[in-house]
């Protein structure tokens, strides 16, 4: 398979909680629970983050640090699933009045993001492991002449899991076993 020359189009947009164990000896584990599909990816920009820390010794620039951060940045949606609501968010569902409530004292939880971008030879599947974001934003607008969709976003953020892991994305030699599966579980390199 040829590798892409350009990307575009992202689709498939999942979201899996991300569960952090630590065992009595002090070791920690990641575990992510099935998948799920949220519709109506409208558009992800993340931005790096980190930076080069110089070093100066003998008069020159002696050493380079780069520090990798992970990502942030926005995620919009045309709309986010009631599910992806209350599985990341904490919101609950009134048992009898079926409403759906947001409350202030619960806190997010992390999940892993997956997604697909088409590209001109294949496409490529992605995993951010360790994402956090703030509630999507609440808003809309009387119809004109036209019926314009509004869309939501959230501002995400993709840190290192305590192991390193930040991304994973599929390439021109992934095998097609692995990207058929991408959206059933959270790859991890075994």
């Amino acid at each position: 398979m040829a590798e892409n020359k350009v990307r575009f189009n992202l689709k498939n947009v999942h979201y899996s909680v991300l569960t952090e164990t630590v065992s009595t000896a002090g070791v920690v584990s990641y575990s992510f629970a099935t998948p799920k599909a949220v519709k109506g990816a409208v558009s992800l920009d993340l931005s790096q983050e980190g930076e080069i820390s110089p070093f100066y010794a003998d008069g020159i620039t002696f050493y380079r640090s780069i520090s990798n951060n992970g990502y942030s940045g926005s995620l919009e949606m045309a709309r986010y699933s009631d599910d992806m609501m209350k599985d990341v968010w904490g919101d609950t569902l009134g048992t009898t009045s079926k409403v759906l409530s947001e409350n202030a004292n619960v806190n997010p939880k992390a999940f892993a993001l997956l997604f697909q971008v088409d590209g001109d030879a294949d496409e490529e599947l992605y995993v951010l492991y360790n994402v956090t974001g703030t509630r999507p934003n609440i808003g809309s607008q009387t119809n004109e002449a036209n019926k314009e969709p509004q869309t939501q976003s959230s501002d995400i953020a993709a840190i290192p899991l305590g192991d390193g892991r930040v991304m994973a994305r599929t390439t021109a030699d992934t095998p097609s076993a692995t990207k058929t599966g991408w959206f059933n579980s959270v790859f991890q390199e075994s």
